[in-house]
């Protein structure tokens, strides 16, 4: 576990998600109404209390828990760790709330797709209590202090659950995974999108990215992992890997074969590219950033096949 000092208001606390250094993050906002964004998994709960506890954050004095959105990388942990913070409430997409007051489907969801590993991934998935959870509609605020304010955006593309949030001090966004996700070797920087299953939709992920380029901003915060100041060539890079990762996954996809045959075929060439890229900008071929790399052109793989079987016959895939 490490903790990463954006700025005197921000810290990233790094959660070891999968085991994994810099994977996923838990951003800790220092206003008047002490906010944490995204958990992570259970498993992961340890290490926030942990990160927050060397910030000398007492878990009582937590005001708000803002969840992006609720795939279990991001908010499985919640009402884990909600459990131990009593002055705290929940602060979700309004189609989050019913699967955070109930979270069968996510676990049964999860399940088929992680079959043994479930456990050790993901469990415990607690129930969180509906009055304890607010939902914000687009563009509503919530002011944590007299001069910051944050702003909400209703970012679908990767999740129809999915928000985006305008920290006014730093005119920074907190993305999700909306704008993909940044890997960091040493002083490099490479994006790529996140289109993972079972809501990912490119029209509407360059849509939000749209937004967030009209929002001008100053910084984006993501998910995966840590903070850019680098804004537009973040989201131009992203922009340009989703139209190779929707090109690229056409030109494997076969309508007639099963959904596991086509997500390995598309896996393996997304991977190759995305590899690639890499090696072009002096990646060396051992560097343990390919193991997330691997990871995550599965699953993006699995969303993109799985929008391409469900668009009627006929209809472009583009």
């Amino acid at each position: 576990m490490s903790i990463h000092r954006i700025d005197s208001r921000i810290s990233l606390v790094d959660l070891m998600d999968l085991s994994m250094h810099e994977r996923t993050g838990s951003y800790i906002i220092k206003e008047k109404s002490l906010t944490i964004i995204e958990t992570s998994a259970s498993p992961s709960i340890p290490h926030l209390k942990k990160g927050l506890s060397k910030l000398n954050i007492n878990l009582e004095d937590i005001q708000y828990i803002i969840l992006t959105h609720i795939h279990l990388d991001h908010a499985g942990g919640a009402g884990l760790f909600l459990q131990e913070c009593p002055n705290a409430t929940v602060i979700v997409h309004p189609k989050a709330r019913r699967h955070l007051v109930d979270p069968s489907r996510l676990i049964s969801g999860a399940k088929a797709v992680y079959g043994d590993k479930f456990d050790a991934l993901f469990h415990p998935i607690i129930p969180i209590p509906e009055e304890r959870i607010r939902v914000m509609e687009d563009r509503e605020s919530l002011d944590l202090s007299e001069t910051c304010t944050l702003t909400f955006y209703h970012t679908p593309g990767h999740a129809n659950h999915h928000f985006s949030i305008l920290d006014s001090v730093s005119n920074g966004m907190f993305t999700g995974d909306t704008s993909g996700i940044q890997y960091r070797v040493g002083p490099k920087r490479f994006y790529f999108p996140s289109t993972s299953p079972n809501q990912f939709n490119p029209d509407q992920m360059r849509h939000a990215i749209q937004l967030y380029k009209e929002c001008r901003l100053d910084r984006l915060y993501f998910g995966h992992f840590g903070e850019t100041d680098q804004v537009t060539y973040a989201l131009s890079e992203v922009e340009e890997h989703l139209e190779r990762f929707m090109e690229i996954s056409k030109e494997h996809f076969v309508p007639s074969l099963p959904f596991e045959e086509n997500v390995k075929n598309v896996t393996s060439a997304l991977f190759h590219y995305a590899s690639n890229w890499m090696t072009r900008h002096d990646v060396a071929p051992d560097h343990p950033v390919r193991e997330l790399l691997i990871l995550d052109m599965q699953v993006s793989a699995m969303g993109i096949v799985d929008y391409f079987m469900k668009k009627p016959k006929g209809e472009s895939t583009a």
